[in-house]
């Protein structure tokens, strides 16, 4: 009899943990509450727009293409990848930095903004890569069950790197304000504050400048079209529209999955839904975390997102753009000290359509706007009308355009969205940020210690928030599972 194997959620971490454990024959079985695969990775399509709900930056496309080669596949059998020229451009009160697809011409912006600023940012990348190379495979490869894992030949030489911050890293090589905010920026992504985030996470700096920024023609939904032909393709059933209400424990174990109301029994139960939320679908006892847990740990952003439908092409703008024209700083303190709705929010601007025709229709541009903001604020109508007047006002200055009247439609998504459709904590966007006491073996763990055959995957985890941290978790898991239940 084959082991079987419920998975709550079809996203990343979700797809990746089901295609491994049905290669090692596992009998598994996906149940997702919304109508698509994909979990946070969605898409909307509207009036021949195509809009990427979710994530929207593929970087590290080494991490991709090693997963499908797991599979005997590549990225190309499933769809086809740009690499963009220019990655993307800053915007500043008065004046733009354009990050090129080549270290040479990020090299030559950094000197026309401050002479002699390429000697360092070659030398600051150089480092990044060497961290790369070790976070990549060695460290995020190990499944954050021992603070020994954090040891290896290389990273005992580094030590220092897992105490210093980025931003002190950032600030002891480069004075100017604006290169400064160029790279602490990728950091982001892990959801910290730059001086909160040990400066070994610098390796997202060569992911972004070394690895550079591509584009799946059709948008990031691509990925999870693949990945879910690949859970098919290898004999993983996969159920949409399945609320998962409840885990059944029987005898310390988990039995099964309580879906639509219907009990389902299972050997073996993983979650790649939001940790917090799967942890409500036990009894208390059988819950690892408190609730006094959760509010002690510092979660990455949520955000306010706003689809537009454009009726023109719009100028004066690349596929990626970042609305840097205000205090980095204090935003960031309106996100993690004192959270509260910022005064003078950046800002992120996401127009597939410069680069894929075929995310919007002729002459019209598709724009996805983003503002990255505390998890569990307040979200009405208001303040989303509020700050998209706000935003719009200002990318109207910067690009030197009027585009109010240009707008087919708009569609936002916020903090009650993400908690509504996601299940996620405070309406959390990324997960839980990578800062020193929330890294590796301090990350809630996949491994139930609670409940036996009970585990966890996704960004809330090991490694972390991300896409490719999700790809690596999915794997992490299915190894712990495969080790456990193989030769049961």
């Amino acid at each position: 009899m084959k082991t079987t194997i419920a998975i709550i959620g079809s996203g990343f971490s979700s797809l990746s943990a089901a295609c491994y454990l049905a290669k090692q024959g596992f009998g598994v079985e996906i149940f997702e509450k919304n109508s698509t695969t994909g979990g946070r990775a969605r898409q909307l399509i509207k009036q021949g727009f195509t809009f990427d709900i979710g994530p929207s930056w593929y970087w590290m496309p080494d991490i991709f293409e090693k997963f499908f080669n797991d599979f005997g596949k590549t990225v190309s059998n499933y769809y086809e990848l740009d690499k963009l020229s220019p990655a993307y451009k800053i915007f500043f009160h008065d004046e733009q930095i354009t990050i090129g697809d080549t270290m040479d011409k990020i090299c030559d912006e950094f000197e026309r903004i401050e002479t002699g600023s390429s000697k360092p940012l070659r030398k600051f990348i150089k480092r990044a890569q060497e961290h790369y190379d070790i976070a990549i495979n060695k460290v995020v490869l190990r499944p954050g069950l021992s603070p020994f894992e954090l040891v290896t030949p290389e990273t005992v030489t580094r030590v220092d790197q897992f105490f210093k911050t980025i931003s002190s890293e950032v600030r002891k090589n480069f004075k100017n304000p604006k290169l400064i905010s160029t790279l602490e920026f990728p950091v982001l992504f892990l959801g910290a504050k730059p001086n909160k985030t040990p400066s070994f996470y610098s390796f997202m700096n060569f992911a972004d400048f070394g690895l550079g920024t591509w584009h799946p023609k059709g948008g990031m939904y691509e990925i999870i079209k693949a990945m879910t032909a690949l859970a098919t393709e290898l004999g993983v059933k996969i159920n949409i529209n399945s609320n998962v209400e409840k885990i059944i424990v029987k005898d310390k174990k988990a039995a099964g999955i309580v879906v639509n109301k219907e009990e389902k029994y299972f050997d073996v139960v993983l979650s790649g839904a939001d940790y917090h939320h799967t942890e409500t679908l036990l009894d208390e006892t059988h819950r690892q975390y408190s609730e006094k847990y959760w509010s002690k740990k510092t979660f990455a952003p949520s955000s306010l997102l706003f689809y537009i439908g454009f009726d023109k092409k719009l100028n004066n703008i690349e596929h990626h753009n970042l609305f840097f024209d205000t205090d980095f700083e204090q935003h960031a303190i309106d996100i993690y000290d004192t959270p509260k709705w910022p005064d003078n929010p950046l800002f992120y601007a996401n127009f597939p359509s410069v680069t894929d025709k075929s995310m919007a229709p002729e002459d019209c541009e598709t724009g996805f706007f983003l503002i990255p903001i505390a998890p569990g604020l307040e979200d009405t109508e208001a303040l989303r009308n509020q700050y998209f007047d706000i935003i719009i006002n200002r990318f109207e200055t910067l690009t030197k355009q009027k585009v109010k009247n240009n707008i087919i439609f708009r569609d936002a998504f916020c903090v009650n969205d993400f908690i509504e459709q996601y299940n996620s904590y405070k309406g959390n966007a990324y997960g839980m940020a990578n800062t020193l006491l929330q890294t590796a073996f301090l990350r809630p763990k996949l491994i139930s210690k609670k409940v036996e055959h009970l585990f966890f995957t996704g960004q809330l985890t090991v490694p972390g928030p991300g896409v490719p941290p999700s790809l690596i978790s999915g794997k992490l898991v299915s190894e712990l599972i495969t080790k456990q239940f193989k030769n049961n």
